[in-house]
């Protein structure tokens, strides 16, 4: 039986009236319909949600979704600006867990020049588990750090270039600090035994699948899709996770515009139980449009500014 799973950057999902919701409810119900119809064209059995701002507006969200759906939502979020990430599926939830803090004995990082420190994850991630077919799936949704920065004082653009180039790589490190905690959570769930455990990792990332915080995901090299190693079993297959991303058509691998150019930053990962498995993996046909630096500039929009990725698998 196919399983379907899928992840979406849902952008700024807040009912109106707040800072960062759509100004009206004619607006805010326009992007609920338009959000709505992609899904139900996907029709997920699974999907990760991000940006969720409000979970009211999430339920509203799901019930314009045919079907019987369960939600789980992360309970960690940034006071500045709370978005969260939920899964939300035709198939029960259980197992719900919160992942927010940085494992022993990475250090805390650097987020500012005030030298502000954080030991956790502030969004948090969201790991639970849902059973296909007899088959028990633990799916861990995250968002980590955008590449797009803010600076002091709610600015989005720097004083100078030195303070572009601290604030990019404070936003570095915290992004790859937040993908060794996912990285480490996937450990454990794996605990070396990938080839029977079925594990999915997903969300947006914030960067392409060669980025050095993306393939901090992956676990131990050499049997990438795509690569010689891939159809040769060895030892690092109990606790690899895989990026499906090479399997998207190459005209579609792209889940933002970022001014004009194309970027590959949401994804979706497996492990060995799941990869010899997969049907297609696609981008839902969705063209994202083009995004500058200032969120505020989308605060209307009647859609995402993200494309899903949508994966079949064959389980």
């Amino acid at each position: 039986m196919t399983l379907t799973v899928a992840t979406w950057n849902l952008e700024n999902l807040f009912r109106p009236g707040s800072e960062f919701g759509p100004r009206d409810q004619a607006t805010y119900e326009t992007k609920l319909d338009g959000l709505a119809t992609v899904i139900g064209r996907i029709a997920p059995d699974v999907l990760a949600v991000e940006e969720v701002g409000d979970p009211d507006a999430l339920a509203d969200l799901v019930a314009r979704l045919d079907g019987d759906w369960h939600t789980a939502l992360s309970t960690v979020f940034e006071a500045d600006h709370p978005i969260r990430v939920a899964v939300v599926s035709l198939l029960e939830l259980t197992d719900a867990e919160q992942i927010t803090a940085f494992p022993a004995p990475l250090a805390p990082v650097q987020v500012d020049d005030a030298g502000t420190t954080i030991d956790a994850m502030p969004r948090g991630a969201l790991k639970v588990r849902v059973t296909h077919d007899g088959l028990a799936v633990d799916v861990v949704a995250c968002h980590l750090k955008s590449k797009l920065l803010s600076f002091a004082d709610g600015r989005f653009e720097p004083h100078d270039e030195g303070e572009r180039a601290r604030f990019g790589a404070y936003a570095l490190d915290r992004r790859a600090a937040e993908a060794v905690t996912i990285r480490g959570r996937a450990d454990a769930l794996l605990d070396g035994a990938g080839d029977d455990r079925a594990l999915i990792v997903l969300g947006d990332l914030n960067d392409e699948p060669l980025a050095a915080t993306t393939q901090i995901l992956l676990g131990p090299p050499g049997s990438e899709i795509g690569t010689a190693g891939f159809e040769r079993p060895d030892k690092g297959d109990g606790c690899r996770l895989w990026n499906l991303a090479p399997l998207i058509p190459t005209e579609r691998a792209f889940t933002r515009l970022f001014n004009g150019r194309r970027e590959l930053i949401d994804h979706i990962l497996v492990s060995h139980r799941l990869v010899t498995h997969v049907a297609s993996v696609d981008t839902a046909d969705v063209t994202p449009p083009s995004i500058g630096t200032d969120p505020a500039a989308r605060r209307d929009a009647p859609a995402s500014d993200h494309a899903p990725v949508v994966a079949r698998l064959d389980v």
